[in-house]
């Protein structure tokens, strides 16, 4: 088991996984003690003017991993449905990512028009990379709970029951946010559940209870960034103060590789 893969079997203490999009918000968890960090597609895609979940960032995610990948923590990218429905080309990818220094990634079934790979499709792949970087931790996504459906539920076991049998190490179901559905879900798997922070669902520590090892904040991060840009921006046109803000010498700290 590598050191990613051990903080996802801790009972009762999920990894929390802060998303970084660039290097100086990375080299800022990481000085704030998260010893694994995630980077976010849609962070990613967002700054580079491009959109989140069309296979328009491979380059970007390969660079952003490139930078980070030595950077004194444990880092997991996510490459959204590995920009290619080739298992192989997806599989190339994971090993470029793994010669950077990445130990984890996110691949997620959703497509940009709101529907579902095949099932056979995004197992294909988590085999094909578990097959090409054995020590690569692959978090399978659904996005089951995303699409609309009136009870989910049922699709999500069967996608998640044939990622676990391709060898996902881990499973991430973003949308997830009922306790007794993240219960039922946590306490029928082999693999490590991993869901999505809501500021409407349960705390970390009602997670934990409920068998949850991983804890995802997506692109809350980045989000919560822009809105303070802009709060800031506003705050300074209307006369209003601005709140507590990291110093120049500060960020200037985080450029130091």
């Amino acid at each position: 088991m590598t050191p990613f893969a051990a903080l996802h079997h801790r009972p009762g203490r999920p990894l929390l996984l802060p998303n970084a999009w660039d290097h100086a918000s990375a080299a800022a968890l990481a000085a704030e003690g998260f010893t694994a960090i995630g980077t976010t597609s849609l962070g990613v895609a967002a700054a580079a003017g491009l959109p989140d979940g069309t296979a328009a960032t491979r380059e970007e995610t390969l660079r952003l991993a490139r930078g980070l990948g030595r950077g004194g923590f444990l880092l997991s990218v996510d490459v959204e449905s590995g920009f290619s429905d080739d298992p192989e080309e997806v599989a190339s990818l994971a090993v470029e990512l793994a010669r950077a220094g990445v130990v984890g990634i996110n691949l997620e079934d959703g497509r940009a028009d709101g529907t579902l790979g095949p099932v056979a499709v995004h197992a294909a792949k988590v085999a094909a990379v578990k097959a090409a970087v054995p020590e690569m931790f692959v978090n399978a996504r659904t996005d089951t709970y995303w699409t609309g459906q009136a009870d989910p539920g049922p699709e999500t076991a069967r996608r998640l029951d044939a990622y676990q049998r391709a060898g996902a190490d881990g499973v991430f179901v973003p949308g997830l946010a009922t306790p007794g559905a993240i219960a039922e879900l946590a306490g029928r798997l082999t693999a490590p559940l991993n869901v999505l922070w809501s500021p409407e669902g349960p705390g970390l520590a009602e997670l934990a209870d409920l068998g949850v090892a991983r804890v995802s904040l997506g692109s809350l991060l980045y989000r919560a960034a822009l809105g303070a840009a802009v709060d800031a921006a506003r705050a300074v046109r209307t006369g209003a103060p601005v709140g507590p803000v990291p110093g120049y010498a500060q960020v200037q700290a985080l450029g130091e590789r």
